[in-house]
């Protein structure tokens, strides 16, 4: 039994989605403690820890974006006309 394309495209943006997951944790409980904290200084050290590994889980969200484009362009179409009003909500709101 090989691989086809199809299924390595779809191990390949599973395995995205995971380490996307997984790793957003961080920022996400960043944020959340950040609620809290009233200090300046304290929320620059949060910011400052968290700013490296921001930028690395987003370039998961890319290639997760790309892979899914590259591979599957209808499921892509599909999925993106689905998300397009809450990602407006969430940059307008």
């Amino acid at each position: 039994m090989g691989l086809d394309l199809v299924t390595i495209w779809t191990l390949v943006i599973g395995f995205v989605l995971m380490m996307y997951v997984l790793l957003d944790g961080f920022d996400l409980g960043i944020g959340l403690l950040f609620l809290g904290v009233r200090s300046k200084r304290e929320r620059d050290i949060m910011v400052n820890s968290v700013a490296p590994i921001w930028d690395g889980n987003e370039t998961w969200l890319c290639w997760g974006g790309a892979g899914l484009m590259a591979a599957f362009p209808l499921a892509y179409a599909v999925i993106l006309e689905a998300l397009y009003i809450p990602l407006l909500a969430m940059l307008f709101g």
